[in-house]
């Protein structure tokens, strides 16, 4: 009889519930130990320790209903007594660790590092054993076994073939472990990638409407993944082969890779794909996948690498990234912190590359990996110093720029009276189509901003951006983004020279015809409108809506940001702009008529320089008002504001079917 040689009698309970986070690594880490000794006999016959062919090396899953256990079998170095004793009876002392001590310089991947792993069993048996024979000349077979508490039994046995079997005695509440789907789920979840052949009873096909069973084993797993082959190894068929065997459900090819491959200071390998990413930055996430030598850790990376990275797809594999801990220790592991940088720099200088290597070919890529690099930029502060000089904007002419090469173009006729430089652009070229045409007019340029993370990139860039001199003596130009139906475009970008046409209306007329307008807005609970008479153009609308930036924007930004959903729930406020150049709206003007209407007023009374200041008194007293209004006000007034609705693109449903009749009945 022997003992577990722990400090705790409470060590099996902590195991069930603490080590890991979900009871289905337990397979994962049976077959990682079985991979180790099988590395480890590998190691030993190219050293010449081990003499002779090695024979099957495979590593076997193995189910019994009828006793209900669960096998992992291996053909690797297997154990002698002393072994099992030092190994495994004395809980956390990794026999990974010393043998890649000793083989430093020869050994391959060797997965465990805590010596942990095997006692993950215990979490879904109540009875585990291990029947082994060590790879040692004259070595005795080894029989253990453990019933989850402190006291184990070891005995001699009798073993034909050298390896190590371990038992798994399932207990009833986990008999799913039992199922062959459940368990070859969780070997293709975990061991896929594995470098020693992984065996799950016979491969099946169909014949004659039926499942047949196969003579040909099962085997679960690719042993050589392209992510362990050099790049110069492998064709871009072979990525793209190896993407749809990450992802056989994706049915889109990726758009392009980067392929990982670093000794120092760490060790990391991996391919990264870039998939199409057009909307919905929650849709891919959760695609790439972290493993260990081969082994499969997790697929939840957020908090792990930065945020933006969760949008790509692929695998990163390495050494120093802990294989049998949680989440949040991998989040504040410092190898996982280093890892996670460098890859941050091989993405941005892929993207940097590609960009200069062949601009028309970045240009095509550009919509569909916009949402990412602007993303990166908007999360990540050193990714975005990188990616200014790679990110693009694309006008409505189908050009493409940087941010830099577009203000230059830009800044000779689009900069404002106080030297700000202001960009034009637009969410829906047809519905704002009137106000572009305006802008054109006056030779600017607009370009097309249509994506979810488009105003977040804009108010990015006028926070960072300011152009020129940064001395105290020069005023800084700012950079403005203003979307070009926000306003009257004369005053969006305001000249020095007064652009606008001669304005001979009093206030009290204009404000005779604001109230007339005020007459036919529609009632509207989530909508407010603000009249005011401007004169703009001649050729301009007579009636046109505008939409103040600031508050517009901080709608939009409110629907993806945590903290300004005040703003989303605020009505839409619009500008009803009546354009008294407009030579209709002057008729209506010249139709205004004025009547003097007398209001009673309170007044002070003089105050004598010789009485008291205190002793004032008032007096009632009567002045006139002149009041505006508009006679005969016919149905031109509706007209009007519905043709700015209409050119908006707010007319809709019955509005527009009265427009329209309206129009006939005028006509």
């Amino acid at each position: 009889m022997a003992t577990i040689k722990v400090t705790s009698e409470n060590i099996f309970p902590v195991i069930k519930k603490f080590l890991y986070s979900d009871h289905e690594i337990f397979l994962r880490e049976l077959i990682s130990n079985a991979v180790d000794a099988t590395q480890k006999l590998k190691t030993l016959s190219r050293s010449g320790d081990v003499k002779g062919d090695l024979g099957d090396v495979r590593v076997r899953v193995l189910i019994d209903k009828k006793k209900k256990t669960l096998t992992v079998q291996d053909h690797g170095i297997g154990m002698t007594a002393e072994e099992v004793d030092k190994y495994i009876n004395q809980i956390a002392f990794s026999g990974a660790e010393e043998f890649v001590n000793k083989y430093k310089d020869q050994a391959e991947a060797i997965i465990g590092h805590f010596g942990l792993g095997f006692y993950s069993a215990f979490m879904v048996a109540d009875k585990v054993e291990i029947f082994t024979l060590s790879y040692k000349d004259d070595a005795k077979a080894v029989h253990w076994s453990c019933s989850g508490d402190t006291e184990v039994e070891m005995e001699d046995t009798i073993k034909a073939e050298r390896g190590t079997d371990i038992v798994l005695h399932i207990n009833k509440e986990f008999e799913q472990y039992l199922e062959d789907a459940t368990v070859e789920g969780l070997l293709k979840k975990y061991c896929k990638f594995l470098p020693v052949e992984i065996a799950f009873g016979k491969k099946k096909e169909w014949k004659d409407g039926k499942e047949v069973e196969l003579d040909e084993e099962n085997i679960i797993n690719n042993v050589a993944p392209a992510w362990t082959k050099k790049p110069a190894d492998l064709k871009e068929e072979d990525y793209k082969t190896f993407y749809h065997e990450l992802y056989p459900t994706q049915m889109d090819e990726p758009l392009f890779h980067i392929h990982l491959n670093v000794d120092y200071p760490f060790n990391l390998t991996g391919i990264l794909y870039f998939p199409k990413i057009k909307s919905n930055l929650d849709v891919h996430r959760n695609k790439i996948q972290l493993y260990c030598n081969q082994v499969f850790v997790t697929d939840e990376v957020e908090n792990i690498v930065p945020e933006y990275l969760t949008l790509l797809h692929g695998v990163i594999d390495s050494p120093d990234i802990p294989l049998n801990v949680s989440r949040s220790y991998l989040q504040s592991d410092n190898n996982v912190k280093k890892i996670s940088s460098h890859i941050t720099k091989k993405v941005a200088d892929k993207l940097a590359e590609m960009y200069k290597t062949d601009k028309a070919d970045f240009e095509k890529k550009w919509d569909d990996i916009k949402m990412f690099i602007q993303f990166g930029m908007l999360t990540d502060e050193k990714f975005y110093e990188k990616a200014v000089d790679f990110a693009l904007l694309k006008n409505l002419d189908g050009e493409y720029y940087t941010q830099k090469d577009y203000i230059e173009k830009i800044k000779a006729n689009q900069t404002d009276k106080d030297g700000n430089i202001v960009v034009l652009y637009t969410q829906d070229k047809d519905l704002n189509y009137t106000y572009i045409e305006r802008a054109k007019q006056k030779g600017y340029d607009v370009l097309e901003m249509t994506g979810e993370l488009d105003v977040h990139q804009m108010s990015q860039a006028e926070q960072k951006n300011s152009v020129g001199s940064e001395s105290e003596s020069e005023k800084k130009a700012m950079l403005r983004f203003v979307r070009v139906d926000s306003d009257v475009i004369e005053n969006i970008i305001k000249k020095n020279v007064n652009e606008n046409a001669n304005d001979n209306y009093t206030d009290e007329q204009k404000e005779g015809m604001r109230k007339a307008f005020e007459q036919v807005l529609p009632e509207n609970s989530k909508l407010n409108y603000h009249i005011n008479c401007e004169a703009t153009a001649e050729d301009a609308l007579p009636v046109f809506l505008t939409q103040n930036e600031f508050m517009r924007r901080m709608k939009e930004m409110s629907a993806h940001q945590q903290g300004m959903s005040f703003y989303g729930q605020m009505p839409d406020q619009y500008n009803v702009v009546i354009n008294t150049a407009h030579p209709l709206i002057k008729e209506l003007m010249d139709k205004m008529t004025s009547e003097n209407v007398n209001e009673n007023v309170n007044v002070n009374e003089n105050v004598n320089a010789n009485e008291n200041a205190n002793e004032k008194t008032e007096k009632k007293g009567k002045t006139e008002k002149t009041v505006w209004t508009l006679k005969d006000q016919d149905e031109r007034l509706k007209q009007l504001f519905d043709i700015a609705l209409l050119a908006s693109g707010q007319l809709k449903g019955e509005a527009l079917a009265n427009f329209v009749n309206r129009s006939v009945s005028l006509l």
